[in-house]
C-alpha cells in the first residue's frame, strides 16, 4: 500500500509575501508588519524571507508599489483628451488608495525606485507633454494631482466629526448645528468633496491650457 504523500506547503514567493504584508497593513496598519509576524502568517521561518527582501522597509515599499499597480493607466493610451484622462486617472488612483489607506504614508514619500509608481508618473507626464503642456508645467500638473489625491486619502473630512450633538454647543459653534450628522454620511460627503475639488482643479487647468498652450500655438 502506497504511503500518502504529505501536503506540500505553498512555495514562498515575492508575490505571496507582498500579498500577506498588504493584508496585514490593511487590517492592522504599518506597525503590524515585521519579519517575525510575516513569517508566522506565511508558515515559514523568519530567515527565509531574506531570500526575497532584506528589510521591513523593502517589504513596505513592495506593498506600496502593489497598490500603485492597481491604478488604471489606460486613459492615457486610448485617445481620451488630457482633461478627461486626468479626471479618470484621479478617480482610479483615489479608489486604490481608499481601498488601502494605511499604506498611503509610504506612497506619499514619492515613487523612489518603485516600478509601478514610476510607470504611473511617466504616463501622466508623457500624456501632458503630448497634449501640448510645456515640460515644466507638465511636471507641476503631476505634482499637484498627487498632492490632491494623496491628501484626499489621508483622512476623512466627514469622519472627523463626532456623532454627539452636545459637542457642538451653538454658543461656541453657531454654524455647526448639523455637524454631528456628518459621520453617518461619510462616504457620500467625502466622494462629493473629492469630485467637487477635482472639477475645480481641472477647470483651472483648462483655463491655463487655453492661455499657455493655445495662446502660444
Amino acid at each position: 500500500m502506497c504511503a500518502m504523500a504529505r501536503p506540500r506547503k505553498p512555495l514562498l514567493s515575492t508575490d505571496r509575501i507582498v500579498e500577506t504584508a498588504r493584508a496585514l497593513v490593511d487590517a492592522e496598519g504599518l506597525a503590524a508588519v515585521s519579519t517575525r509576524r510575516l513569517a508566522a502568517e506565511l508558515g515559514v521561518s523568519g530567515p527565509s524571507l531574506y531570500n526575497h527582501f532584506r528589510t521591513k522597509d523593502e517589504i513596505l515599499e513592495a506593498v506600496a508599489d502593489s497598490v500603485s499597480a492597481l491604478v488604471d493607466l489606460s486613459m492615457f493610451e486610448d485617445g481620451r483628451d488630457w482633461r478627461t484622462a486626468l479626471h479618470d486617472w484621479a478617480v482610479s488612483y483615489r479608489a486604490a488608495l481608499r481601498d488601502h489607506p494605511n499604506i498611503v504614508p509610504v506612497l506619499a514619500r514619492g515613487p523612489g525606485r518603485r516600478p509601478a509608481a514610476l510607470r504611473l508618473a511617466d504616463a501622466v507626464y508623457g500624456a501632458m507633454v503630448e497634449a501640448g503642456w510645456p515640460p515644466a508645467q507638465a511636471t507641476s500638473i503631476g505634482a499637484l494631482m498627487r498632492y490632491f489625491i494623496m491628501g484626499s486619502a489621508l483622512g476623512s473630512f466627514a469622519g472627523g466629526f463626532v456623532d454627539d450633538a452636545s459637542a457642538y454647543d451653538p454658543a461656541d459653534y453657531p454654524h455647526l448645528g448639523q455637524a454631528h450628522l456628518l459621520a453617518e454620511q461619510q462616504e457620500k460627503i467625502d466622494e462629493r468633496a473629492f469630485e467637487t475639488g477635482l472639477t475645480a482643479l481641472l477647470d483651472g487647468l483648462a483655463l491655463q491650457y487655453e492661455q499657455v498652450v493655445r495662446g502660444t500655438a
